[in-house]
């Protein structure tokens, strides 16, 4: 499950970071950190309140991600297209937290659809405390997996960017929109 939801983490920030110069372990941790915070809060904020996100979250999560990832990726594009330098990339928070965001959607309906189903990972049982470090195994898990895709993707990335320039920067851009496009529509 950890991997399957890091997947599109490990995407967006490959396709973002062709835009860095360079790959700081600061600036990394940075961006793992958020990611891999939001994903994991998500998640147990969708286990939390499955109930009430749940109508939510099965109607609005696909357009959420799509817009977002829209935004960033058209971004991206759009900037590697007239050669500026000010593309929608992991350069300040707030675009990390946009990625980050875009990418846990379903992470919030992943806990969702544990909280209502009470089953797979989650399941009432007499033992409560079972219940309990099987939840925070699962988080855990989610965290530092989300964690190590986004070091991969962040030093992938940077190094296609140097190597590539700015179409790497377009393609990437293009990429993003198509994971937004596969969130709305399952394409692939």
């Amino acid at each position: 499950m950890a991997v399957s939801l890091c997947a599109d983490c490990f995407a967006v920030t490959t396709c973002s970071s062709v835009t860095l110069k360079s790959v700081t372990w600061r600036k990394t941790l940075q961006i793992a950190l958020v990611f891999a915070f939001i994903q994991t809060f998500l998640m147990l904020v969708g286990w939390l309140f499955g109930d009430l996100f749940a109508g939510f979250v099965h109607k609005a999560a696909k357009w959420i991600g799509f817009l977002l990832l829209l935004y960033v990726g058209g971004s991206m594009t759009l900037e590697g297209i007239k050669g500026g330098d000010d593309a929608r990339d992991l350069n300040g928070m707030r675009n990390i937290i946009l990625g980050a965001v875009a990418t846990s959607i379903d992470a919030l309906a992943v806990g969702v659809s544990m909280s209502l189903g009470q089953t797979g990972l989650y399941p009432l049982s007499a033992d409560h405390s079972m219940m309990v470090k099987t939840m925070v195994a699962d988080h855990v898990a989610v965290f530092v997996v989300t964690m190590l895709s986004v070091f991969a993707g962040m030093y992938g990335g940077c190094r296609v960017g140097r190597r590539f320039g700015r179409p790497a920067l377009i393609v990437g851009g293009i990429v993003l929109i198509f994971i937004g496009l596969n969130i709305l529509f399952g394409i692939l």
